[in-house]
C-alpha cells in the first residue's frame, strides 16, 4: 500500500515549508518533482531548492518526471483539461511502479504549489491514481497565494462581517462581477481579465511571484493602475518565461 503525501509549498519560497511539511519530505521514501518545459524550468528548478533545503535523510530519493502538456486543439475545456489529468495520472503511475520495481518504500510525496485544496487538482488527480494503485492519501496544507497577496499588501482579506468571493480569471472573463460580491480574489487568470469590468469604485491589489525574491506589487483604483498591470505582468512574464499572478479586487 503506497503512501502519497500531498504537500502545499506555498509560493515557492522554501521559508514557507511548514516544520510538519519537512517532517514528512524527510520521511519519505520518494518524492517527485514534475518537469514543465523549458520555459518553465523555473518552477522545478524551485521544488528542487526546496528538497535542497528541507531534506536531510539520505535515504529519501528526489526523482524528476515530465509532466505532459494540455492538447490545445481541444474546444471543449472541461474535457480538454479531464483528459490531461488522465494523462498525468499515468505519469505518476509509471513513475510509483519504477520506483516500487527498484526495491523503494511505500512512503510517496509530491509537492503542491500553494496548498492542494484551494484551486489546484492534485487531488482529483490522486484519486485517478488510486483507482490503479492501492494507496492511502494525506494532506498537508500550504501557505496559500491569497495569504501571500495580503501579507505583501499589509491589507485584510475581508471587509468586517463581510464575505469573500474567490474566483477564476475565466469565471471573471465569462459572467463579469459575482452577484453580490463586494471582494473578489482571482486566481488563474491568463491575463487581464479585470478589463472586462466598469473600473468604477473597485480597488485592486495584484501581485505576481508572491512571497517569491521575484515579487512584484501593484494597488490602487482599477482605472487608473490596470494599464500598468497589464504591461508589467507581460514585461515580467518575459523576463521570466511563466508567470503567476493573483488579485484582490474590493468595492467601495
Amino acid at each position: 500500500m503506497i503512501q502519497l503525501t500531498l504537500i502545499g509549498i506555498g509560493t515557492g519560497n522554501p521559508d514557507h515549508v511548514t516544520l510538519e511539511a519537512q517532517k514528512a519530505m524527510n520521511r519519505a521514501d520518494l518524492i517527485l518533482v514534475p518537469l514543465k518545459g523549458e520555459n518553465k524550468a523555473d518552477l522545478a528548478g524551485l521544488r528542487l531548492q526546496i528538497c535542497r533545503t528541507c531534506v536531510t535523510n539520505p535515504a529519501t530519493r528526489i526523482e524528476t518526471f515530465d509532466l505532459p502538456e494540455r492538447d490545445a486543439a481541444k474546444p471543449d475545456y472541461l474535457a480538454r483539461v479531464n483528459d490531461w489529468h488522465d494523462a498525468i495520472a499515468t505519469r505518476w503511475e509509471v513513475a510509483i511502479r519504477a520506483h516500487l520495481a527498484g526495491g523503494g518504500g511505500p512512503q510517496v510525496v509530491l509537492l503542491v504549489w500553494g496548498d492542494p485544496s484551494l484551486y489546484d487538482s492534485t487531488l482529483r488527480i490522486a484519486e485517478r491514481v488510486g483507482q490503479r494503485i492501492p494507496l492511502t492519501l494525506e494532506v498537508i496544507p500550504g501557505i496559500t497565494a491569497i495569504q501571500m497577496l495580503c501579507a505583501a499588501h499589509t491589507i485584510p482579506l475581508n471587509d468586517l462581517a463581510a464575505p469573500v468571493t474567490i474566483t477564476t480569471g475565466r469565471a471573471l472573463r465569462d459572467h463579469g462581477w459575482p452577484d453580490g460580491a463586494t471582494t473578489v480574489v482571482v486566481m488563474l487568470d491568463a491575463g487581464g481579465a479585470f478589463q472586462g469590468l466598469d473600473p468604477a469604485g473597485l480597488t485592486i491589489w495584484w501581485g505576481a511571484y508572491v512571497g517569491m525574491a521575484e515579487q512584484i506589487l501593484r494597488a490602487g483604483p482599477l482605472a487608473q493602475v490596470k494599464d500598468d498591470i497589464l504591461a508589467t505582468r507581460a514585461a515580467a512574464r518575459a523576463a521570466h518565461g511563466w508567470i503567476m499572478d493573483i488579485y484582490l479586487i474590493r468595492k467601495g
